[in-house]
């Protein structure tokens, strides 16, 4: 007998790399191919989870396989603060790791954002990806190029981007 074949969600490696999107007809985003193929690997089919970074002006994505990582965190939390003699509200926090939405895609990556991400994420015209390994960064480049210098990677690249669509925007 041979051994049971790796789940695909089992397989997911991590999100690397960059990636520039423009808002098209209807409201709908497009989820760059390279991030809709690890986010399909991570969550069993087309579900993208998107919520507000806690402490960025811009949104984190994941596949629903990051859902078992986060009550492991929430455990580890509670342990913590358990071990430190401090409070621990686990509603409070549980509500904060767990309130993501859960965003269907179609084939082509194309989703609606929610309208409360779009306010929340500063969200305009263009979305900018960034991968962080378990969860990436979904950015309006703008905020992006606020960031200070820790972030100065990212907004060289999220700035090629912009200037190749732009490039290309002016030769059509």
């Amino acid at each position: 007998m041979g051994a049971d074949p790796v789940p695909e969600a089992q397989k997911f490696t991590g999100f690397s790399g960059q990636a520039l999107s423009l808002a098209g007809d209807k409201g709908r985003y497009v989820l760059p191919s390279a991030f809709r193929n690890l986010v399909k690997e991570s969550s069993d089919g087309r579900v993208l989870c998107i919520d507000k970074h806690p402490k960025l002006d811009c949104l984190v994505g994941f596949g629903l396989s990051r859902h078992d990582e986060l009550e492991a965190q929430l455990d580890r939390e509670e342990d913590m603060a358990w071990k430190r003699g401090l409070d621990f509200d686990r509603d409070t926090r549980a509500a904060q790791l767990f309130g993501y939405m859960r965003v269907p895609f179609d084939d082509s990556g194309r989703f609606v954002m929610p309208s409360h991400l779009v306010r929340l994420g500063k969200i305009e015209d263009q979305l900018y990806f960034h991968g962080l390994g378990r969860f990436f960064t979904i950015w309006n480049p703008a905020e992006l190029a606020r960031m200070n210098d820790d972030w100065a990677s990212a907004k060289g690249a999220c700035a090629d981007l912009v200037a190749e669509h732009e490039a290309k925007a002016a030769r059509k």
